[in-house]
């Protein structure tokens, strides 16, 4: 029997920043919304730009490392699957759909230093040596930046939890 794939990997940076709220039973979920642009040329040779939006959830540790690490602007590759909701509105009665992507990795891709420039200002950063980004091998192969404040990818599983 063939399987079927439900799989979204992103890269693009944060609109704002990352909600962080708790459901009733007391699991962290975090939301926020990635855009990820994409060039191209047209038949005239002129550049052309596209911007699209994805609304992004992240459950239980995963969601704490979001809203503890990201921030508006924050460069991130996730990783995750397409879920679809509905519910009835309650001021029209209406059924309306919303289209997520559930994460189930994250990866920062903003260099410390650039994370450092956001919060303090140029003029009182300390001067440090260059530091080597030469992105090292995870153990399935997955490259990574090994630097101080790397956090790892989680895979938090295909565990269903209800939004």
């Amino acid at each position: 029997m063939a399987k079927d794939l439900n799989k979204v990997m992103l890269i693009g940076r944060l609109g704002t920043d990352p909600d962080m709220r708790y459901t009733s039973s007391g699991n962290p979920v975090t939301t926020f919304r990635v855009a990820v642009s994409r060039q191209w040329k047209d038949s005239s040779g002129e550049l052309r730009e596209e911007t699209e939006w994805f609304s992004i959830v992240t459950w239980n540790k995963l969601a704490e490392i979001c809203h503890q690490h990201l921030g508006k602007n924050s460069r991130v590759y996730l990783e995750g699957r397409l879920q679809t909701r509905s519910w009835e509105d309650q001021q029209t009665g209406q059924t309306r759909y919303k289209t997520e992507v559930v994460a189930s990795d994250m990866i920062l891709l903003d260099s410390r230093a650039a994370r450092e420039s956001a919060t303090v200002p140029a003029a009182e950063m300390p001067l440090q040596p260059p530091v080597d980004t030469t992105p090292a091998s995870g153990p399935s192969g997955q490259r990574f930046d090994m630097d101080d404040d790397y956090i790892p990818p989680l895979d938090i599983g295909d565990e269903d939890i209800p939004y």
